[in-house]
């Protein structure tokens, strides 16, 4: 019998870092976004004394770049240690090199990645399959995982099968979409992850390892006579490879319950339409498969599990036999290509099946291959329906793209942005803050407090800009009495909450929330009249969806309370008041309680702050007096200048609204090369307080303006007689 499991709630960066920490004696990292947390966790663990499995705390060491961070794990592990590292994007590309070695030297070894894209035209801090595509053909093995309860189980998996099998494996996730994204999942305890862990196969890799005590020599020259036969030599790992994973999920199952195919498949035992697809959107595809199956629909998913070595037998095995055309989804793009990596190998895998006797000769499904997501571009149910429609249709684009417009090729599939799906009993609640105002500290909180404090499955996901702190954050956050497989962004919110009042005359808040939804706005106007400081579309858009509005004026409590600009445990204590998701009194101790376990290292006075806040916040909580109509004097105002440039105001105005997605393939530059001078029109206009020059104080010592990061204060160096008849100042 399984034990009763453990619920925690924690990020993928952190379920797969644990496991990963626990598993091995040595971990050398170098932090790339978004694999950081990662490494920094292990640093911090190793830091507070936290063991392994072998009572040892494992020694931690940061280079200077990850080509370093690979060669030091590169001889860590030939020394015979356990030995990881965490990685990403151009990280990872500056790791191949040692990766052949590894892999050529059938040295057990798992890294990390959260995969992220590839910097081409553009830099992008966001995730794909990119840099993972890059390395499958140095001998790694690749498995991929779809969730934040996967980033910690396929560690386990992977960690035992590269012990195994001697071939070193490359784990990987969805960078942000998984790695960022907070949930509740069940524990994989010391006495389950040891379990997996065979004794022996560690004892046969320190016997294999480099030591004085048994002399060998590695790593020689060799000459066109030997290196082709020396190359094939290795075969039989990888013959036997997707076989020993198997084993080792199987075993996993025996230890936790939780069951993994290397292809797992679900939806209709008759499926006449599958998508083929790994990573996080396996997550969306499945959900929106069983809700069209539910409707009549004869829909199914293949979840690829293992990429690397791709096993065509298990692959063709897991698909129905009624299947009629199947679509295959890839994370990335390679130009030139017939197509994208994952399409090819299935197109490559039903001909082998065919081949070799697997299949039956008429069985040939019609194959398409599409590009989704790239650089975490949303991956919807709607954009998996149309995949689905394309599929149903007599002649469906053999390549296509979806989530874009692509009115340059003609690749995009037509969406029905309508098409929402929510399980039942789910609760959204949608929160727009600043970098470093707390809003998503203040939330990570909640979804602990919820998850820990009731029976519900809670996510928690927050879109960060790329300009960090001072720019907007949105944090979507879901709770549930399933658990959660909605790998995407809340579409239809049952709570909103806007913290900056500024942010209604910026972006489309109110485009989240559902009919009959609460809208809690930060606002410094009385609640009585604050309908009138609306802008007129905003008051619309609340007459329209039947809102219920409350506001309160949280900076004014913090000043009161002494928390400055900090009004994250203010409007938390909003949201528990208003969403009912805990009776109030409860959701106040749970706050307390997470005050003091976040806060007691700075202090007391800062505890006793927060608690003031709290405690002085519902008496701040107004109901706003809703208006018969839209009639305020004015309404949004222009994003930029009538005069500004044309592209300015095709392009960059679209974007700086939040509306970028909406921007089709033809508005951009082909090779990305931008015109100079568009930041000039991104006025913000959100900060609470703008600072004022005092001329009488300023000795010109030009400081300021070394250190104004935004560059807002200018220098001008001219000749002193230039300044002849100039004003004193």
């Amino acid at each position: 019998m399984l034990n009763k499991q453990q619920m925690i709630t924690v990020d993928g960066n952190e379920a797969c870092a644990s496991v990963a920490y626990r598993s091995n004696e040595i971990a050398v990292i170098y932090p790339i976004t978004p694999s950081s947390t990662m490494g920094e966790l292990a640093d911090q663990w190793a830091a507070e004394g936290r063991r392994n499995l072998w009572g040892v705390v494992p020694e931690i060491t940061e280079m200077q770049s990850e080509g370093g961070a690979a060669g030091a794990v590169h001889g860590a592990i030939q020394a015979g240690a356990l030995g990881t590292t965490f990685t990403a994007s151009q990280g990872l590309l500056l790791m191949i090199p040692n990766m052949y070695k590894i892999a050529g030297e059938l040295t057990p070894f798992v890294m990390h990645v959260s995969a992220r894209t590839i910097a081409t035209h553009a830099l992008s801090i966001f995730g794909d399959h990119s840099d993972v595509m890059a390395t499958r053909q140095t001998g790694f093995a690749m498995l991929a995982s779809s969730s934040v309860q996967e980033a910690q189980d396929m560690a386990a998996i992977a960690q035992a099968a590269t012990l195994k099998s001697r071939v070193p494996f490359l784990h990987f996730f969805d960078g942000f979409r998984t790695s960022h994204e907070v949930a509740k999942i069940a524990y994989l305890d010391d006495d389950a992850l040891g379990a997996m862990i065979d004794e022996a196969q560690i004892h046969a890799a320190r016997e294999r390892a480099l030591s004085p005590d048994h002399p060998v020599v590695r790593g020689t020259a060799q000459n066109p006579d030997t290196f082709f036969q020396a190359q094939e030599a290795r075969n039989p790992f990888y013959d036997t490879c997707a076989a020993t994973v198997q084993q080792e999920m199987d075993r996993f199952a025996a230890l936790t319950g939780r069951q993994y195919k290397l292809f797992d498949y679900v939806g209709a035992a008759d499926a006449e339409q599958v998508i083929v697809i790994m990573g996080s959107g396996a997550e969306t595809a499945d959900l929106t498969c069983q809700a069209l199956n539910r409707a009549g629909g004869k829909t199914g998913v293949l979840k690829v599990r293992l990429y690397r070595p791709l096993s065509a037998r298990d692959l063709v095995a897991a698909l129905p036999a009624t299947v009629k055309s199947i679509a295959v989804l890839d994370r990335c793009k390679e130009p030139g290509s017939l197509g994208e990596p994952l399409f090819l190998d299935v197109v490559a895998a039903l001909e082998e099946g065919r081949a070799a006797g697997w299949l039956a000769e008429d069985f040939r499904p019609r194959v398409i291959g599409g590009r989704y997501g790239l650089a975490s571009k949303e991956f919807t149910p709607a954009m998996v329906k149309a995949v689905y429609d394309a599929l149903g249709t007599p002649t469906p684009k053999r390549r296509f793209t979806v989530g874009i417009n692509d009115d340059v090729s003609g690749l995009s599939l037509p969406v029905d942005e309508r098409f929402h799906l929510r399980e039942p009993g789910e609760q959204c609640a949608v929160f727009f803050g600043l970098g470093a105002d707390g809003t998503v500290g203040a939330n990570k909180n909640s979804i602990k407090i919820i998850a820990d404090n009731t029976p519900l499955y809670a996510q928690g996901y927050f879109v960060y800009d790329s300009k960090k702190s001072g720019a907007v954050t949105i944090s979507h956050l879901r709770f549930c009495p399933a658990p959660i497989q909605s790998s995407y962004l809340v579409q239809e919110a049952q709570f909103l909450a806007c913290h900056h009042f500024v942010f209604l005359d910026r972006y489309d808040v109110l485009q989240y929330a559902a009919p009959g939804a609460t809208l809690l706005l930060n606002a410094p106007h009385p609640a009585d009249q604050l309908w009138d400081h609306l802008p007129r579309s905003v008051q619309q858009q609340i007459l329209d969806k039947n809102l219920q509005v409350y506001t309160i004026d949280a900076r004014a409590v913090a000043q009161a309370t002494g928390m400055g600009a900090r009004i994250n445990t203010i409007m938390q204590t909003c949201f528990f008041a208003l969403s009912a998701v805990l009776p109030r009194e409860e959701a106040i101790a749970q706050i307390k309680r997470a005050i003091e376990k976040t806060y007691s290292r700075k202090g007391r006075p800062v505890v006793e702050k927060n608690f003031a806040a709290v405690d002085q916040t519902l008496a701040g909580l107004q109901p706003v007096v809703i208006g018969a109509r839209a009639d305020a004097q004015r309404d949004l105002p222009p994003i930029v200048p009538a005069d500004a440039p044309n592209f300015v105001q095709r392009v960059t105005a679209m974007m700086l609204a939040g509306k970028g997605d909406m921007l089709p393939v033809s508005a951009f530059p082909v090779d990305g090369t931008w015109p100079v001078g568009t930041a000039k029109y991104e006025k913000r206009n959100i900060a609470d307080e703008i600072p004022v020059w005092e001329p009488s104080l300023c000795i010109q010592c030009n400081k300021c303006a070394m250190v104004c990061p935004h560059a807002a204060i200018r220098v001008k160096g001219v000749a002193s007689d230039a300044l002849d008849g100039a004003p004193a100042t």
